[in-house]
């Protein structure tokens, strides 16, 4: 087993790599919180309300889709990643979209920033890479009393993503952990009060779609892309998909843990 500092190593080069691939053109940054299909941020934008002259840090920002579409709304953000050439993209999207955003890079469970620095912190497909504890101890360090984490992530139960998770091979790292239903249990005792919300459940039957109809392989596109850009060519199936599982998880919420994905809001 590779030791924690050869992760680090394979995870920044993976996303050095991954980040040569960017055109910052073809990246819309306000889809990833508004486009339907992208649940997560769209509970998180609802959480969060008024954000300006808030001072913000994201975790892990890759593009910085997130860290852009923030600032965009008024806040004051830090992006912070373990990819330097992932920062330079950041910096180049936000450029594009006529804001400025500081860059940093750094560990996440090792933030060079003094405490109650935040007023918010936020990450998305994150805390699944790196040591949980270690990363969440540091959040709640540099947040100020009162602020808030909100987090989305991948849930560890689910076969159908299961399966996926084995066959998307080339386009993940091997060092991948998604949370299970004890570790959000976990970071709970660490806040004062933590929220969670749930999302896809029937309307996975998108990504079985993509691979049985569209005969698109994970490898050869990334499904959680493909929803987003694609939202068109799936609005009629996920929209009616999406009823069902508010529906049938509000009915049955022991079944949530079989989520796809966990949105969290933390507050210190």
């Amino acid at each position: 087993m590779p030791d924690q500092k050869d992760t680090f190593t394979q995870e920044e080069h993976f996303h050095d790599e991954w980040a040569k691939s960017i055109d910052v053109d073809d990246i819309d940054v306000d889809m990833f919180f508004t486009c339907p299909s992208c649940p997560e941020n769209n509970i998180i934008r609802s959480w969060l309300g008024d954000i300006r002259g808030k001072r913000v840090l994201e975790l892990g920002c890759g593009a910085g889709e997130a860290s852009v579409f923030l600032a965009k709304q008024g806040a004051e953000v830090t992006a912070t990643d373990i990819s330097g050439e992932m920062l330079l993209v950041a910096t180049r999207l936000a450029q594009k979209n006529g804001v400025t955003i500081a860059t940093e890079k750094a560990l996440s469970h090792d933030l060079p920033f003094p405490d109650n620095s935040f007023d918010i912190v936020y990450c998305a497909n994150l805390l699944h890479h790196v040591d949980l504890e270690e990363t969440v101890s540091e959040v709640r360090r540099v947040l100020v009393d009162g602020g808030v984490f909100v987090a989305w992530e991948p849930l560890a139960h689910n076969p159908v993503i299961n399966v996926y998770r084995k066959m998307a091979d080339q386009v993940r790292t091997a060092d991948e952990h998604p949370l299970t239903m004890s570790q959000i249990k976990a970071i709970k005792k660490t806040f004062q009060s933590v929220q969670a919300e749930m999302t896809w459940f029937f309307t996975l039957a998108v990504f079985l779609k993509f691979y049985f109809i569209d005969r698109i392989h994970p490898n050869q596109e990334r499904y959680w892309k493909k929803i987003i850009y694609d939202f068109d060519s799936i609005a009629k199936l996920y929209l009616f998909l999406e009823k069902i599982d508010r529906i049938f998880l509000k009915c049955f919420p022991f079944l949530k843990r079989y989520c796809w994905n966990v949105v969290l809001r933390c507050q210190k």
